[in-house]
Order: structure tokens, then sequence, then C-alpha cells
């Protein structure tokens, strides 16, 4: 069985809220607020343009500054760190850890990573995280000119390690990626609770 991760949310602490709270908080005074200003930044083409790797950090900086009428300079000290403030989540990686035990002892699964996530921040989590290097494979949107739920990565990824799509499991926190996997014919996971993971895996793979 080959096992598909997701970073943000998945196996990185992916707070954006808390991070305008930190740098903008006289615009977050509100959960509501701190939620509205995330997507109008994080959800944005350019941001997306970024996840893609369609544009630098300097243009998405200056573009969502001018259009959202925020200090480029705060709007850069938000942006910059990503990389170094995306956090693991403790009880994934240890997951993660028993998966990679299962794959050198008994060999019957294959991980992989699946990703949206900027080159500047990728190269970050590399040589932050060495559990990266647990993977067998994977791919980061930055790298690609790609980005989930365009079907075009998912094949990709599909194509370079020669996944079967019904003896794959994709995870993602993000119901978009999910279905966009699942109508490729991958089996998926929607991971709403990070710490209720581990279950709904260990229930797929009993499974399958």
């Amino acid at each position: 069985m080959n096992i598909v991760f997701d970073f943000g949310a998945v196996l990185f602490d992916w707070q954006p809220e808390q991070l305008l709270a930190r740098q903008f908080p006289h615009l977050t005074a509100t959960p509501a607020q701190a939620k509205a200003l995330a997507r109008s930044i994080f959800h944005h083409e350019s941001w997306q343009a970024f996840d893609r790797g369609d544009v630098e950090l300097a243009s998405v900086v200056a573009g969502t500054a001018e259009r959202l009428d925020l200090a480029p300079a705060a709007l850069h000290g938000l942006m910059a760190p990503i990389g170094d403030e995306l956090l693991p989540i403790d009880c994934n990686v240890e997951l993660l850890e028993r998966l990679r035990a299962r794959r050198d002892q008994v060999g019957d699964i294959r991980l992989y990573f699946l990703s949206n996530m900027p080159a500047p921040f990728a190269r970050t989590l590399e040589k932050k995280h060495a559990f990266i290097d647990w993977f067998d494979g994977g791919i980061f949107s930055g790298d690609v000119q790609l980005a989930k739920p365009d079907p075009a990565i998912f094949e990709l990824l599909a194509a370079r390690h020669g996944l079967a799509p019904a003896r794959t499991v994709f995870i993602d926190d993000m119901l978009n990626n999910v279905q966009a996997a699942q109508a490729l014919g991958w089996q998926a996971i929607h991971c709403q609770q990070p710490e209720g993971l581990a279950a709904q895996l260990q229930a797929r793979l009993e499974s399958a």
C-alpha cells in the first residue's frame, strides 16, 4: 500500500490566524477577523501562484500589501519566516516513524508526500527536519509549477513512482484535495483532527 501525506495541518502545524495575530494584532482582534484576513491572504490567487512556484515572495508581498493596504515590511515579516514557523505535529511524526519501521521490516507499504509548499519553505523544511528523508519520494508544488487540487500534480506523483490508484491512500486536511484524489481512483482520508489520523489510517490499512 502506498501512503501519501500532505504536510500542512497533517505533519506540520499550520495556524495562519495565530501568525497574523502576532504580526497584525490591530487587524485580528477577534477570531472572525483573523480568519477573514488569513483567507484574504493565503487563499488568494497571488499566494496560490507562489505555492506553484510561478512568482517570487517579493512579488506576493508587494501585491498583497497594495491589495489589502498593509505595510510591506510587516507583511514580509509575516511571510518570509513561515518555513521556520511550521512545527511538526508530534503524534503524526510518531505515526510516520512507525510506518517507516513497518516498511523497513515488512515491506508492505511505501511512503510519499504531496504538499502545496513554496520552494523556499520546502528547502527550509528539508534542512530542519530529518524525518522528511524517511519518505520514498514526494512532490512540493513549488518545485513543479503545479498545485493541489489540480489532477496533474497527483498524476505526476503517480507516474514518477508507479503508484496504482487503488493501492494508494492520500491524506490531506483540505476536502477539495481529498475529492480530487478520489476522482482519480485513489483512496483518501480527510484529516480534520491530526490526533485522530493514526486510527483512521489503521482502519484503512486493515480493510485493504
